[in-house]
């Protein structure tokens, strides 16, 4: 039976709302900061990609607080330093104060992820960690593609000016959303609850083997994460010579199916039964599938209508993996910490998402230079090490976080006392 949340509706209804407001701005980043603040491309692009990399160096600082401070109170914190930033860029017209404002707002985004799981494993325990992760993801989705389209509308109604009431826009639903999480109320009993924080540090999570392992095969999954967003429009566009516009399209299908449906095949993943872990390995297995696919098609280079049809039907496959692995992928790494030092554990964990992405752009590239299947063939390749790796360390792994749910005691077979 799992077990409700407490203030559940105001953290999922926060995050859509945060969602929205990550959806007005990072499709039009460059040209949203260029035009709110005035600076040229070219320092707005070395900013944001200088304080990115500061707020890698930040994540681990956000960890350890988050075990010294609980997860419920850095991600208020997180919250309102992106409220703040946001509400002033339109303000922040010279290189100086445009750096500081976005290293704000970059070591808050950059340490969200980490914060948001670490509130997942205080506020929810078993079963309820895989439907939160799912309905998560989902709502990020929705708010995203409505985000996208909102600031659509906005620019067609006050061209370039719009950005202005963006920012500001962004900085109403921060503040909406951490309004809305203050409501939620951390587990105070059993093994969900915020233990009292021990003194440990991060050589407790380097001592930890499996859970090394278990960053490094999520490490192997990221990059086909990152393959959607960077590989697929070069693929499209230098191998295959299809049109732009079907990169749209995928885009389109792979959120509409995230939005749509991925509550509903978690749910059915978690009522299986499945371990975390056979799930998550499911997910990986999926994406290798995905991307033998794209082998294929790059092989053969059928006609234009039959490359529309196969690349949908591959896109879907993919967001099946994506929708299978997540959840399960997501509440193993949370169930898998020890709670005193939960912060520590998943800011590891979340530095495999990052190393994949600040890679993914320089290894696509190159691979795709050789030869346009390449890169497909080198992910294929990782996810099937990831779904390998993940089955070999099921047994390592403590099994409150393989098993959603308790696994049933075995009832031992005893022969009956004999009379007196």
């Amino acid at each position: 039976m799992e077990t409700r949340v407490a203030g559940e509706r105001a953290l999922l209804a926060g995050v859509g709302i945060s969602s929205v407001g990550i959806g007005m701005y990072i499709p039009f980043s460059l040209v949203f900061f260029h035009h709110v603040t005035g600076l040229s491309f070219t320092l707005v692009g070395l900013v944001m990609t200088i304080t990115g990399v500061a707020g890698l160096a930040f994540m681990p600082l956000a960890g350890t607080a988050v075990d010294r401070f609980g997860a419920k109170k850095v991600n208020l914190v997180l919250y309102g330093m992106r409220a703040v930033g946001f509400a002033l860029y339109p303000f922040a017209s010279s290189l100086a104060a445009f750096a500081a404002v976005t290293l704000v707002t970059a070591l808050a985004d950059r340490s969200f992820s980490v914060v948001q799981q670490s509130l997942i494993g205080e506020v929810a325990r078993g079963s309820a960690r895989d439907r939160l992760q799912a309905s998560i993801r989902a709502l990020q989705n929705a708010g995203m593609g409505a985000g996208a389209l909102l600031v659509t509308g906005v620019l067609a109604l006050w061209g370039t000016g719009g950005f202005t009431y963006t920012a500001w826009g962004n900085a109403l639903a921060f503040t909406l959303a951490g309004l809305l999480v203050s409501r939620v109320r951390p587990v105070r009993d059993g093994e969900g609850g915020p233990a009292k924080r021990e003194a440990a540090g991060y050589r407790m999570v380097l001592r930890d083997r499996p859970f090394l392992g278990l960053t490094a095969a999520n490490f192997l999954t990221a990059l086909g994460y990152s393959a959607l967003s960077v590989l697929f429009p070069l693929y499209l566009s230098t191998w295959l010579m299809a049109p732009d516009s079907l990169t749209g399209a995928a885009f389109t299908l792979n959120t509409a199916l995230c939005a749509g449906v991925g509550v509903l095949i978690a749910s059915r993943v978690r009522r299986s039964g499945a371990r975390r872990t056979r799930s998550a390995a499911l997910g990986s297995l999926l994406f290798a599938a995905a991307f033998v696919g794209q082998i294929v098609l790059g092989t053969v280079r059928p006609g234009q209508t039959a490359t529309l049809v196969a690349l949908m039907a591959i896109v879907v496959v993919y967001t099946l993996g994506e929708l299978v692995h997540s959840p399960s992928g997501g509440a193993l790494s949370v169930s898998a910490a020890p709670e005193a030092v939960r912060g520590r554990y998943l800011a590891t964990y979340q530095l495999s998402y990052s190393l994949a992405t600040a890679l993914a752009p320089s290894l696509f590239t190159a691979l795709l230079a050789v030869d346009g299947r390449l890169p497909w063939a080198v992910l294929a390749v990782s996810a099937l090490g990831a779904a390998l790796a993940l089955v070999r360390l099921e047994p390592h792994l403590p099994a409150e976080a393989v098993h959603a749910e308790p696994p049933a005691p075995a009832v031992a077979r005893t022969a009956a006392p004999a009379a007196a």
